[in-house]
Parts: C-alpha cells; structure tokens; sequence
C-alpha cells in the first residue's frame, strides 16, 4: 500500500514542477508550450470555462470513482500546500500530529455559494482569487513583481503557506471552491479509504498522519468528502484495518443523501446559470473617451488580445491566472486593478505594442478566453481602431510611419485613420511623441472584427 503514496508523490511533483515551469517561462518557450500546454486545460476551473466537456467528465467520474484525487495529483495549489506540510512534519516530527476536525460546511457551502454568484455576475476576477489553479498561477507568476499584483501574490502565499503549515489541507476543506464541489461528489465515491471496524484498535496512528483533518476514530470513519486521497494513513496501521476498498453502504440517513444531492444539483445549476447570464450581450457605449489631462488615455471599450473574439467572451471565460501576462513579451498585456475585472489582462502601449508576428497569449490560454491563433489569422484580426486627438497632434507623422497595416495616412499634416485597415494593434499610440496626452490611441472593439 506504500507504493500508492510514493507513485502519488512522484506524479504529484512531476505536475507541479512542470506547470511552475510554463509559468515562469518568459522565453520564446514554444518547445516548453507544446509539450507542456495541455496541462492548464486539464484543470478543472479552466476545463469548465472552456466548455472542455471530455476533462470535466473525466475529472468528475474519477472523483466519483476514488474521491478527490485531483487535489493531491493534478491541483497545483493542493500539492503546493504538501510542501508546507513537508516542512511542517520535518521540523516538528511527531511532536505535532494532525487530529479529527469536524468539517465546517458551513465555510465551505458559503464560499462556494460565493464563488458562484461572482461568476454569474461575471466578477470573475474577484471570484477566482479563491480559484486553485488561478491563484497558484498568480502566486507564481507575480511573487517578485511590482504593484497591486505582486501584493495578492504575497497574501496567497503567506495565507496557503500558514493554513497548510499549521493545519494541513485545511485551505482545500474550508477555502478551495473547487474542493468543496469535489467533495459533494466524493463522499459517496465507489471506492476510497474506508475503516474495518473489526481489526481498528483505535491507536491513532492514521488519525495522526492525516493531514485532512477527516479521520475520525471516535467513530472510526473516513469523511469522504474532505479526504484528498494522499494515502498517508495506509502504511501506518499495522493491524491492516483501513485500506482502499468498495463502500457497501452509503449512509442510514436517507435524508442527508438527499440533502447533499440537492446542494450538488443546485450547484451544478447554478454554474449553468453562469454559463447562460455569461452569453448575454453587453450594450456599451460607442463614443469616444473622455480627454482628461493623462498620459493614457481613457478607454471607452478596453482592447482584448486577438483571439478573444469578443469582450463578452474575453471576461466570462478568463480566471485571471495571469499566464498571458507571463508570456507578453512587449509587456502589453496587464493585470486589471479595477474591481469589475479584477486581475483579468488589459492591454496598454506605453511599452510597447501588439505585434502582428506575436500569437503567443493565445498559445497558452487554458480557457478559451483567448483562442488559438496563427499568425496569419492575427493579421486579419481587428480588435480595435485608431482615434486621433487633432489638438494634440503635432504633425509629425510618427504613427503613420510606423502603422503596420498601412491604415493611417497623413493629410495636410494630420493623421486620417481607415478604420477598415485597422487592427487596433497600438503601434500608432506607442510611437506618438505627443505629451502630456497623446496625439492618437486606440479604442477596442465590443467583438472583434475579421478583416
């Protein structure tokens, strides 16, 4: 039974050094991409929001198969906790063990509820600060960066880092939205840990090891729907009483069944609801922003990477995991600061500009919020149009000059935009040497245009 936890130990690693890896690769990275791209979709937040149907089945008739699983092989956030609890155990040895813990749902329902209704008012941003995979990702991503970013990033980690040093997988049981859903499910899984009544002594060496806090031998149970099948407890009863095996029996409480069935169904409503209210069109305002006394410009319509098809899209499908941003080598792409989209990528050009050659956000996006494009297709993309301040302009050509698809031409020493020939891509609003507010900028598009 040793061998489980070792096999479970080497895959484990093997996911999270790979995924930390694409994370943190801010080279051309296409050889890493391609062997290591599919791992993103395989979890299970991304899978949903890209409408994944084969990952998310997959996902869940494992859990209901053998329990969660996924929170100790394939959540990088879960195995990320293990290392905390590594160093814990080599610090303290024996001297600290785990105990039962009642579980307390009524965190866990209440942020998963949360969760929800962030999702469906499409304040994906917020809601997925809580989100495994998007936060690790974060976490990772901005730990040494600058700005409102890098501040989360340092409270996701002191916050996982405390929780799982000091009480195991207790952020997976109480915080995690996606644990919690799992665990609906793998309480009443087919197989998992299970307890012979008959050969446990009630020595508490399984209830020590447990880092899930759900063995209780009071009454010499498993919670099911906390255990996140690490398979510590299995090479530490030498009677041989709590091994893998088939539950014969669900429960004597019909009514519970029911219950959680009920929770689990109003969920799985309630993310459809999400996926519905997500498909309503946004009727925003066409106009031209507002010239205030600013460097930048203020958008009407923010710009979406090509790719995203739409905003609609864009915000219903991105869990800000800040991969995108990762892999911007012009640093284009930004983490939003505003609340409605919050930590979700914008795009600025006071560095630099989206560059027609240049497809790699959509390459890495998990979720389908921006999808695969080649460079080809980006060139017939428009995501947005040029607007020219004529007060501001001093006549010096710049952005026609440097305007890759030749959509800008100066006439009688002011820039006259073909709004046809635009990609929207911000060269002109990059090379504009007009201050304090530039000359020209562009305004993005509500849906993306095919030229």
């Amino acid at each position: 039974m040793k061998a489980l936890k070792y096999i479970r130990i080497v895959l484990a690693a093997l996911v999270l050094f790979c995924i930390t890896a694409l994370v943190l690769d801010a080279t051309d990275g296409a050889v890493l991409r391609h062997w290591l791209g599919w791992m993103p979709k395989m979890q299970l937040l991304p899978a949903i929001l890209a409408l994944n149907v084969v990952v998310v089945a997959a996902v869940l008739l494992t859990t209901f198969l053998i329990g969660r699983l996924y929170c100790s092989v394939v959540c990088p956030m879960g195995i990320f906790q293990d290392i905390f609890i590594w160093f814990h155990k080599l610090i303290f040895g024996k001297k600290r063990p785990y105990r039962y813990r009642k579980p307390q749902n009524w965190i866990r329902y209440t942020v998963l509820g949360f969760f929800v209704i962030l999702m469906v008012l499409g304040l994906n941003g917020i809601a997925t600060l809580v989100a495994p995979y998007s936060s690790y990702a974060r976490m990772v991503a901005n730990i040494h960066g600058s700005g409102l970013v890098h501040w989360i990033a340092i409270a996701t980690l002191c916050c996982v880092g405390v929780m799982s040093f000091l009480f195991g997988r207790l952020w997976c049981n109480s915080l995690c939205p996606v644990g919690t859903l799992l665990g609906l499910i793998s309480k009443y899984s087919l197989f998992g840990i299970r307890i012979d009544r008959e050969k446990c002594v009630a020595c508490g060496k399984c209830e020590k090891c447990c880092k899930a806090n759900c063995i209780n031998l009071e009454d010499k149970e498993v919670d099911g729907s906390r255990c996140v099948m690490c398979f510590n407890c299995l090479g530490h009863c030498k009677q041989g009483a709590i091994k893998i095996s088939r539950k014969t029996s669900i429960s004597s409480n019909t009514s519970s069944i029911d219950d959680s069935r009920r929770k689990f169904l109003a969920v799985t409503a309630a993310v459809g609801a999400a996926t519905a209210l997500h498909a309503q069109e946004k009727k925003l305002d066409g106009g031209l922003a507002v010239i205030e006394d600013k460097q930048v410009p203020k958008r009407n319509m923010p710009l979406k990477p090509a790719g995203a098809i739409s905003l609609k899209n864009f915000e219903s499908r991105c869990t800000a995991c800040q991969l995108c941003v990762g892999k911007c080598p012009e640093k284009v792409l930004r983490p939003s600061t505003e609340l409605t989209t919050l930590m979700q990528p914008y795009m600025a050009f006071d560095q630099g500009y989206c560059r027609t050659a240049c497809t790699r956000c959509s390459e890495v996006c998990p979720t389908g919020a921006i999808q695969h494009i080649d460079k080809e297709q980006k060139t017939s993309i428009s995501i947005g149009h040029a607007v020219v301040l004529p007060d501001n302009c001093i006549g010096c050509g710049a952005c026609a000059r440097h305007c890759p698809s030749e959509a800008i031409l100066m006439v009688n020493g002011q820039p006259a935009v073909n709004e046809s020939k635009c990609l929207g891509c911000g060269a002109c609003e990059y090379y504009c040497p007009a201050r304090p507010m530039t000359a020209i900028y562009v305004e993005g598009r509500e849906r993306h245009v095919e030229m």
